[in-house]
């Protein structure tokens, strides 16, 4: 039996509020972390009329305008699966990768499981937020990615746009890897 591949998917969602099923995924971005040009981004048709207006206003979406220019979930859910089975093959492992992955997981969860009664990532997440902590011994308060980007020196920037922020972290999670592997890092400072 050989070990399956693992290919890491970086993915950020704007949502219109905290949890899911009262309140919608409104955008889905998505990029394979080690060719972060493969990507894939939505816009979702509200599945409620709930919005905290401060999500909204980071976000800069309209309910509005989705359900007008979104995709219906199962449509949207369909498309991201079907694209995280052309990246990750069939011999390999795809494994969600989040900048605080709790929450993004909780929202692609919710909405394929409620569309198609499957989610190609299982039932976890790797935390990009927990790896740093782990791998420079901080503490969970200082894992903001702006403290991250400090220390890392990454080459993008986050904007609250769902691809963007997927590449961006897909690059934090790069440099935390690389810096782990290098033996000459000295991360106790």
């Amino acid at each position: 039996m050989s070990k399956k591949h693992e290919v890491y998917i970086s993915i950020d969602v704007e949502t219109s509020g905290p949890i899911p099923g009262e309140y919608s995924m409104l955008t889905i971005g998505a990029c394979n972390v080690d060719k972060p040009d493969q990507v894939f981004s939505c816009k979702l048709k509200p599945i409620s009329a709930n919005a905290d207006p401060e999500a909204l206003a980071v976000t800069g979406l309209s309910l509005e305008a989705l359900e007008l220019e979104g995709l219906h979930p199962e449509v949207a859910m369909t498309q991201f699966q079907s694209w995280v089975g052309e990246i990750v093959g069939t011999e390999n492992l795809p494994v969600f990768v989040g900048l605080n992955a709790p929450f993004d997981w909780s929202f692609v969860n919710y909405y394929f499981h409620r569309y198609l009664q499957t989610n190609p990532f299982g039932f976890t997440a790797l935390d990009i937020k927990a790896l740093y902590m782990g791998a420079t011994g901080s503490r969970w308060v200082n894992t903001r990615s702006s403290q991250m980007a400090a220390r890392l020196q990454p080459e993008l920037q986050p904007d609250h746009q769902a691809l963007h922020d997927a590449q961006y972290q897909a690059e934090l999670f790069r440099l935390i890897r690389a810096n782990i592997s290098d033996q000459r890092t000295d991360f106790s400072r």
